[in-house]
């Protein structure tokens, strides 16, 4: 007797996000009473992000005997990470000149008020937030940038002591293993969780989500699919000599997940198991870099911030000069690097640098309306980048199994 071969979990997410759509369409406000499926789901995916971060990051390191390579592998890491950051503003304020989505767009100023001005940290405060005064409290409310630190620190400690510490490094290395079990468990969920999710988006915003902010929306998803073009290929094709296509193929796996659950963290799973099995990325380079991609790595969202803003200024019919462009910039690296930090994610962010800028806040509201949709595409060059940095760090320690062609 013949038996059927089950549908690949990929296969079985994709029809789930197919459906969802669909389901959002027909039903429109009335799908938001299955919300709840999708809150748990993403609740699911919360209650691993804190555990798997803290024992993936702790067993990676501790997996490298070679110290020297570890220094190198956090140097190379952390300079893809600052210096793709650093472009993605750039090209964030370039491309948004080049489409001027905001060039005769007519707003209504009715929110106006809806924001309070937010001050906008400096380097000090922003470097002091990455350091915890209590890591429990930091795991309990979810501070992912230090609970990395800690775990940097206690796996450096760990490396340190050598022999007179395998004990911890074998009982971190067991509960990477179960946390990597229990995460096979929560992405089985994965169809129903993102066929809900995505219903729910669809039915709470429609088509009118669309409005005057159309153009804008368009622009901002061209300039993600431009910067990847640019940077993310010949990174892929030259420096981690992964076939582009094959890696296009495999990311659409973990597009999917970012796409639906607008996290990077959320999507850390399935990034992980991509980059491992199907890009040939060694464990160890992979355990460390995109954990510390979820935090640091926001390529997508610092491409946003500095378009948004682009495109505020358009609207108020404001010049941004060569030293605001600038500020603009820096400050948007600073702030994104360190956005695990601020409550309400890139709408605050947004809210910051118009302040800065001394921008008036009303398209601050309209934005908050579309954000969502927005954030898909953010999220999902944000794990892309994780992905590409893992491959391109790899190859360059030769600790990936996939063919150079």
């Amino acid at each position: 007797m013949k038996v059927k071969k089950k549908l690949a979990l990929p296969w079985q997410i994709l029809i789930g996000f197919a459906i969802g759509i669909a389901l959002g369409m027909v039903f429109k406000e009335n799908v938001l009473k299955i919300k709840v499926i999708g809150d748990i789901f993403m609740k699911l995916l919360k209650m691993l992000v804190m555990p798997l971060v803290f024992f993936s990051i702790i067993d990676g390191i501790t997996g490298i005997k070679d110290t020297k390579k570890f220094r190198s592998i956090s140097v190379k890491t952390f300079s893809y990470f600052i210096i793709n950051t650093l472009i993605a503003c750039v090209f964030g304020i370039l491309l948004m000149k080049l489409f001027r989505p905001g060039a005769g767009v007519a707003i209504d100023y009715t929110v106006s008020g809806l924001y309070e001005e937010t001050s906008v940290p400096g380097m000090s405060d922003t470097l002091l937030s990455f350091f915890p005064e209590n890591i429990f409290q930091s795991l309990s409310n979810g501070s992912m940038i230090q609970v990395i630190v800690f775990a940097l620190f206690f796996a450096v400690a760990v490396v340190a002591i050598g022999e007179n510490a395998s004990t911890v490094h074998n009982l971190v290395h067991e509960c990477a293993t179960v946390m990597y079990k229990v995460t096979d468990y929560v992405l089985a969920l994965s169809p129903i969780g993102v066929c809900a999710l995505m219903a729910c988006s669809i039915g709470q915003y429609g088509i009118g989500i669309f409005g005057a902010l159309s153009k804008f929306i368009l622009a901002d998803y061209a300039a993600q699919i431009i910067f990847a073009i640019v940077i993310y290929v010949p990174l892929i094709k030259f420096v981690a000599k992964v076939d582009v296509w094959t890696f296009l193929r495999k990311s659409v796996r973990y597009w999917i997940m970012a796409a639906s659950t607008t996290s990077s963290a959320g999507t850390l799973p399935v990034t992980m198991e991509v980059t491992v099995n199907d890009l040939g990325v060694d464990p160890e380079i992979a355990s460390f870099v995109l954990p510390l991609g979820c935090t640091m790595n926001m390529t997508g969202g610092a491409l946003y911030d500095a378009a948004v803003i682009t495109f505020a200024a358009q609207v108020y019919g404001m010049n941004l000069s060569l030293s605001q462009m600038f500020l603009l910039v820096a400050t948007a690296t600073l702030i994104t690097i360190g956005s695990p930090g601020i409550p309400g994610g890139g709408v605050v962010v947004a809210v910051m640098l118009m302040t800065l800028l001394g921008m008036p806040l009303e398209i601050a509201g309209m934005i908050a309306g579309i954000y969502r949709l927005l954030d898909m595409a953010h999220t999902t060059m944000n794990v892309t980048g994780d992905a590409v940095v893992a491959a391109c760090v790899a190859r360059s320690e030769n600790m990936i199994n996939y063919p150079v062609k």
